[in-house]
């Protein structure tokens, strides 16, 4: 993967870690190991926020930037757009399932649920 995915990546880490926002002096602060210019954090900024992943809101003559969706919520979109690249769908996820530790088959079992006859159903 290129520098800018890593860095965007990078920035929503540390608005993940901060519910309560960032001026993006201080997401380029909260970047460990990274020196970069505030217009450089403020571009990325602003691309992640057209994308829909990061809000603004005024404070005072700056913005305080948050993630506008949980980390856990951006993950599934990723798996659901990986999932879309399959030819066999169902294939796809079978092969998913095969690679997946026990814990995290248990956890999918549970997250599917089962309707009141007992039957596999997906939760509302």
């Amino acid at each position: 993967m290129g520098r800018q995915p890593d860095l965007e990546r990078a920035v929503m880490q540390a608005l993940w870690g901060a519910p309560e926002g960032l001026a993006a002096a201080d997401v380029g602060t909260a970047l460990p190991g990274r020196a970069l210019a505030v217009t450089t954090v403020l571009t990325v900024l602003e691309r992640l926020r057209r994308k829909g992943l990061v809000e603004r809101e005024r404070d005072g003559r700056a913005y305080r930037y948050r993630a506008a969706t949980e980390r856990e919520a951006l993950v599934a979109r990723a798996m659901l757009a990986a999932l879309g690249d399959s030819a066999d769908r169902a294939l796809a996820i079978s092969r998913f399932v095969d690679q997946m530790p026990a814990e995290d088959v248990e956890a999918l079992r549970r997250a599917l649920g089962a309707d009141d006859d007992g039957a596999p159903g997906r939760r509302a």
